[in-house]
Order: structure tokens, then sequence, then C-alpha cells
């Protein structure tokens, strides 16, 4: 299975955010998508996912056409993981993971045990079973963060896409995440995550896409893609890469 985005132009009505932006994802790969604020990557996630139309170029899923799937066949093709929040409703950490099942069945069809089940295992896999009968709202924002991940997990699709997931979590929370993403990876799945931080894509990216001004500054695999050079025109400071080990890590030339 592949996702294959194309020569990609973005944007809302009399609006255009990006053009000529393409991004191909593997199962098993771990493609990070970086670029200052306002670049455009949350306008090409939400055209990536189907909820607002390509202004040009083309988005395939294993082979097939964005246009030529229905929606609920797209949401079992690709999941998508939010920033963490609090919703106004106390859900139980169980009932917001078997949302991420409203792809398998009808519309006002009752979870079946199935459900239930997948729901669990999800929970499971990520290690917070503990957790599934605790106030979602009530947990902390790296805790918060795991269930937005194992509701992915239970919709059962090939491509996951995470929009900032370790944004606001402190440095263990964010390791925690990260070390999520990479066992998702491990296990088959295709994640397309964006960050502002290189480091997060040296730590466990396969690819990266470097995005300034709704284009491409680079694509490719995350040590050939992320230089300094690359980083400090992305950003428009001075940035170098170190390696520490076999570890490279990104600090401002200062």
């Amino acid at each position: 299975m592949k996702l294959d985005v194309s020569d990609l132009a973005f944007g809302y009505p009399g609006f255009p955010v990006g053009q000529d932006v393409s991004l191909h994802l593997e199962a098993g790969e771990v493609l990070c998508l970086l670029g200052p604020n306002g670049c455009g990557k949350t306008t090409l996630f939400k055209t990536v996912m189907g909820l607002l139309p390509p202004r040009g170029g083309r988005i395939a899923i294993g082979g097939r056409a964005m246009e030529s799937l229905a929606r609920p066949e797209l949401a079992r093709l690709m999941a998508y993981v939010p920033q963490a929040h609090a919703p106004v409703f106390p859900y139980s950490v169980h009932d917001m993971v078997l949302m991420g099942r409203t792809a398998h069945r009808g519309l006002f069809a009752a979870p079946s045990k199935g459900d239930h089940e997948a729901a669990l295992a999800a929970l499971e896999q990520l290690e917070i079973a503990d957790l599934a009968t605790r106030d979602y709202t009530r947990l902390s924002g790296g805790q918060r963060q795991l269930v937005l991940i194992a509701r992915a997990l239970a919709q059962e699709s090939p491509f996951i896409l995470l929009d900032e997931p370790t944004a606001s979590l402190d440095f263990g929370n964010q390791l925690m995440v990260l070390e999520q993403v990479r066992r998702l990876a491990a296990d088959g799945k295709g994640i397309v995550m964006s960050t502002h931080d290189p480091d997060h894509a040296f730590a466990c990216g396969t690819r990266a896409l470097a995005m300034k001004d709704g284009r491409t500054l680079a694509n490719g695999p995350v040590a050939e893609t992320l230089t300094g050079e690359v980083l400090s025109s992305l950003y428009d400071v001075p940035v170098e890469i170190l390696l520490a080990g076999e570890r490279r890590i990104c600090l401002p030339a200062i």
C-alpha cells in the first residue's frame, strides 16, 4: 500500500496556499513534515485527508485516485490524530478510542463486540489499557495524546496523519509519543507527522519534507534532506547539525 501525492496545489477558493508539493509514503515509513508557521502544513494535511479538494495535481492511495473513494472507504485507509484537546463532554478513554471504529459500521449502528475488542486491543498495544475507564478530560497531555493515537490505531487504517503530536508536551511526554510513532511504523503503518522540531525527525523519521511559503524546499531521506543549509533557509536562522555518536542533533549556530 502506498500514498502518492504528485504536484499538488492546495488552498481555498480565491486563496491559494501551496503548489507543486509531492510526497510518497509506503508502509513502515515515517515522513516528517517541517516548516515555519503559516507555510501551509495544516492546509496540506486537510487536502491529503480529503477535507479540502485539491486545486491541482493528484492524490492516490494504493493506486486509486482519492476522488474515486467514498468517505467511509477513505476513513478506512487514512486516520488522523489532531493535537491533544479536552472535549467538553467527559468521555471515558475506552469510548474515545471506540470512536475510531465508526468507519467500520453504519452511522447509527451500535458498536459491536468486535469494535469493543479492537478498542481494547489498541489501548493494550500502546500500554495504556489501565486508563480505559478513566475520564479522558482528566488525563495529562501526554496521556491524552496516546489515547488519540490509540483511536487512530483502532481505526485500522494503513496510514496515519499526526498533526504536531508533541505540541505543548513536556520533554518526557514528547519522548513517549515519539517512541509510539516508531513502534507504529515498525508494525507496518505509514506515518505522516508534522513537527516544529527537526530533532524529532532525526529521532523517528525515515523521510522528511521541508516546506516554505507553500512550496517544497527539500524532500528525501532525513539525513540527506535536513542539512544545516536547508534548516537555516527554512527557518531564517543559522543552524548547524552535530553528530552525537550515531545521532544527529540540530542546534542554532550562534
